[in-house]
């Protein structure tokens, strides 16, 4: 009969204790987004799935707190990239607003969300800032120069003000883009209105065709595929531009100073192409407005 010693059974108690290894629960990994509150934004997207003619619009009531996580219309259109922190604005040609043949997923500034045609004007001003990045864009194929197709990241747009609607019996009250920063071939371009002739004066400053409204054109520099942070910030008669940390641009001119009419903000990715088969993808990290 084979028997063990008590020497021996404490000798395996030993191994099989440092053989038993202790077995933790995995710790939840916080997940962080984007930092955009969304309480004073409403988002366009490029379709029209509610079959309303125009293109789906989400408003800052349905986007706040995560919920356009759960909006299914949203979801491929704007999203979160938790692996940077970011949230993907994808779009690319189908449906377009009333005022353009460009289609976009973009962000429009309210300041009352229950009425768009409450605005700011340039003597109460504001700022916007945000950190992005192109992502991916389609190939100009066309006969441009360019290699790539254009996107508009951010701008200034004007609008007529409810005085002027009121005053004038304007059944539209679009105004043009005083602001439009524009991704072109990796440099960051702003195209901004001035007047084409600056003795316009009165109600002739509220034509908003180009015969009274031009663009004039500056290129902040090159962003190529690269994060950077950009700001807009809009005073009475000054628009100053600055990309990442470089000596703001200024506009300080005649133009500004007549300008007549209200502004919002827009953020988000407003592809300018309707090429079959052209898309693009921006990325938000952070995106403030101050008033």
């Amino acid at each position: 009969m084979l028997s063990c010693s008590k020497k021996s059974v404490e000798i395996e108690d030993v191994i099989n204790e440092e053989e038993v290894e202790e077995v933790k629960e995995p710790e939840d990994v916080a997940v962080t987004y984007a930092d955009i509150n969304f309480s004073n934004w409403k988002v366009t997207l490029p379709v029209d799935k509610d079959n309303s003619g125009s293109p789906d619009e989400y408003k800052p009531n349905q986007l706040i707190n995560g919920g356009y996580r759960t909006l299914e219309p949203v979801k491929p259109f704007m999203y979160d990239d938790t692996s940077d922190e970011s949230i993907v604005f994808y779009t690319f040609p189908e449906n377009s607003t009333a005022n353009s043949k460009y289609s976009r997923t973009e962000l429009r500034e309210l300041i009352d969300i229950s009425n768009s045609r409450v605005n700011w004007s340039l003597d109460s001003g504001g700022t916007m800032k945000g950190k992005l990045k192109m992502v991916d864009i389609s190939k100009d194929n066309s006969t441009s120069s360019r290699e790539y197709h254009r996107a508009i990241v951010m701008q200034i747009h004007g609008v007529i003000s409810i005085a002027d609607m009121a005053k004038h019996g304007f059944s539209s009250n679009n105004g043009p883009p005083l602001i439009k920063m524009t991704w072109i071939d990796g440099d960051l371009w702003v195209y901004k209105k001035s007047l084409v002739s600056e003795t316009t004066s009165g109600d002739d400053l509220l034509d908003v065709s180009s015969k009274t409204w031009s663009d004039e054109k500056h290129n902040m520099g090159t962003v190529g595929f690269n994060e950077f942070e950009f700001s807009i910030k809009a005073s009475k008669g000054k628009i100053e531009l600055q990309l990442n940390n470089e000596t703001p641009y200024i506009y300080e001119d005649v133009s500004l100073a007549k300008w007549p009419f209200e502004n919002y903000y827009k953020a988000g990715n407003y592809l300018t192409t309707t090429d079959s088969g052209a898309f693009s993808k921006v990325k938000y990290y952070n995106l403030s407005i101050t008033h």
